[in-house]
């Protein structure tokens, strides 16, 4: 078993206020009440608690997700980004992304981050009509995102990632080609274009909105891959457009079953153990205060931690599920490092997918496992095929 890529996750858990289709661990906060010298120590407490994880190898990216991540300021990330290099070797290319929320950049100019080390900036815009933003519980409007994002192009900083939804409470194709287009026009390097779902354990899933019906969702993203392709943007993943050279490479690790290693409250670890020839899922709680209080010091083996080791059934399920949601699949030989399936195996696992028309046809020239359109379109089914 291959050591695969390492990238680090920092999870920030605080947000102004909880969006009803949020599923993730996010806590509403005051700016004021939050505890980020704190947290800060905890997070490095967290990483050194990992250092076993990493096994020699240099972290590639590292991604500051939320949450939102823009509530605690540059000088925090500073000590932070600090802190870590002299733990752990990061690639001098490593690409260091943080998430921001429109309404909260206000506080800092964004390229106050860009200098303390942050080479990535991913917006969470979702939309640029502000009944929506209304509906989804933003605490931006329109005006906020736009200059936000035109800020960024003239200061010079080009490499921003845009968040926006489809398919949304009432919405027309129109409407949602008019948000992409706005997006478009703002010149992102990355554009994360992808349909509102609802999930459990959110307000939405209690007090569903109305939404367009699949034919209308399925019209709007056809219509939305073209007006992308049309503008330069490549599709690598099914919500992921780019500029050339520009894809997200820290999410490319998690599609193609890279490890991570994930510090902050609630964050979680995928980490290959070359040795033991194991891979293992490693979690830390989810509650803030417990969190804060799991790791306020270094020195004690941490509790309200956990860990499982996967099942070869497991492994399979969770790489096909992400290597198969980039648009070009992923080779053979990766394929076997990380899963260890030969070829013999592989097209007898692939076989029903394949006959399904969701998959294409493996040969021993055809080097990629790939889904087909269809298999793009219907990835859960696609993905039970496995099981």
């Amino acid at each position: 078993m291959m050591l695969p890529d390492l990238s680090l996750y920092i999870h920030i858990p605080w947000c102004i206020k909880k969006c009803p289709y949020c599923d993730f661990n996010s806590h509403a906060i005051t700016k004021n009440n939050i505890p980020e010298d704190e947290y800060i120590n905890a997070l490095i407490n967290d990483l050194i608690h990992d250092l076993p994880l990493v096994q020699d190898r240099k972290i590639t990216s590292i991604f500051i997700g939320g949450g939102t991540p823009s509530l605690l300021s540059p000088t925090a990330y500073k000590k932070l980004l600090t802190t870590i290099s002299k733990y752990v070797d990061i690639s001098d290319n490593a690409e260091i992304t943080m998430e921001a929320n429109p309404a909260t950049c206000e506080h800092y100019d964004l390229i106050e981050y860009i200098n303390v080390g942050i080479n990535r900036i991913s917006l969470g815009i979702q939309s640029f009509n502000d009944n929506q933003l209304k509906n989804l519980g933003r605490i931006h409007n329109a005006a906020d995102a736009i200059n936000v994002a035109s800020t960024l192009k003239n200061q010079g900083f080009s490499n921003f990632n845009i968040d926006i939804m489809y398919g949304l409470q009432q919405q027309s194709c129109s409407q949602a080609l008019a948000d992409l287009q706005q997006a478009i026009d703002l010149k992102p390097a990355h554009i994360s274009w992808y349909e509102l779902t609802i999930e459990p354990n959110t307000i939405f899933y209690s007090k569903p909105p109305r939404l367009p019906d699949d034919s209308k969702v399925i019209e709007m993203q056809a219509q939305g891959q073209e007006l992308l392709k049309q503008n330069g943007f490549h599709r690598y993943e099914i919500s992921a457009y780019s500029s050339i050279e520009k894809q997200s490479r820290h999410n490319l690790n998690y599609w193609k079953f890279g490890d991570y290693i994930g510090i902050g409250a609630g964050a979680h670890s995928k980490i290959t153990h070359k040795l033991q020839n194991k891979i293992a899922r490693y979690w830390k709680t989810r509650m803030p205060s417990n969190y804060l209080q799991t790791f306020s010091i270094n020195s004690i083996i941490p509790t309200n931690t956990g860990s499982r080791i996967l099942h070869q059934e497991d492994i399979i399920i969770e790489f096909f599920m992400n290597s198969l949601r980039l648009t070009k699949g992923i080779d053979q030989n990766i394929i076997y490092q990380r899963v260890n399936l030969n070829y013999k195996q592989l097209i007898n696992i692939c076989s029903t997918a394949i006959e399904k028309k969701l998959l294409t046809p493996i040969t021993t020239k055809n080097t990629k496992v790939c889904a087909t359109e269809k298999g793009l379109l219907f990835l859960n089914d696609l993905i039970s095929t496995f099981s």
